[in-house]
């Protein structure tokens, strides 16, 4: 399977602090690959460099092109969606306005219209909570919006940071199950970092594990979620 996201080298930095030690990965066009690591060891600023969030080197190339270069605004209108890890809605906005703020760089109004219907029809909860303002929803429903909100930009490939954060577990298997949907019928890559390590080695292709800023550990999900050493002392679980 051909890859939609190279990178190669990768250093981030937060002021003269270097947190990545030029990693090396890749995610195959329509597959989901995620980062596993204790607190502290890079995930969350792995998909800020990613996102032009943090000064950055190395390279960074989404579909054959060269994006290291870019802005975090042409990065995202390129096809790269971040769901941030506190989810980050816009709360004093209605549900509907934190869709149409996700689109905002899109032009077909009658697409963007479509759009928003599929995203009801993944949650029927938004639909239900359209005019009711972010910051009164449910943990699990701002999780939802937000996720909803990234799929508004119609990406290639969807950044999620703990997504199942503090959130109930039928709330986690809802919102899991409609990742899927939306990898496997929509053909979006997924580039997954979850403190739920046996939920993400069972949704995902690859993984690769990350420890104080450098790659320790990568393969197929099924070769570390079978690897009982690895488990043990990685992973623990």
């Amino acid at each position: 399977m051909a890859a939609l996201l190279e990178v190669r080298k990768l250093e981030a930095f937060y002021g003269p602090t270097r947190v990545l030690e030029g990693i090396d990965f890749e995610v195959a066009e329509g597959g989901i690959t995620t980062i596993l690591g204790a607190n502290g060891a890079g995930k969350t600023t792995t998909l800020r460099a990613l996102s032009g969030l943090v000064r950055r080197t190395g390279e960074i190339r989404l579909a054959g092109q060269r994006i290291d270069g870019h802005s975090t605004e042409k990065t995202a209108a390129l096809g790269i969606a971040h769901v941030p890890d506190g989810r980050g809605t816009l709360v004093n906005m209605t549900v509907e306005e934190n869709l149409r703020v996700g689109a905002y760089l899109r032009r077909g109004k009658a697409e963007v219209e479509q759009d928003m219907a599929r995203m009801f029809g993944y949650f029927p909860r938004l639909r239900e909570r359209r005019g009711q303002q972010a910051g009164t929803l449910s943990g699990g429903e701002q999780q939802m919006l937000a996720i909803s909100r990234a799929l508004m930009q119609r990406p290639r490939l969807l950044l999620m940071d703990e997504p199942s954060f503090g959130l109930a577990p039928l709330v986690i298997r809802e919102i899991f199950e409609i990742m899927r949907v939306v990898n496997r019928e929509e053909g979006v890559g997924i580039l997954l970092v979850e403190q739920n390590v046996a939920r993400a080695l069972e949704i995902a292709d690859h993984a690769w594990l990350l420890e104080t800023g450098r790659t320790v550990i990568s393969g197929t999900a099924k070769q570390l979620r079978d690897d009982a050493q690895i488990r043990r002392s990685y992973l623990g679980f």
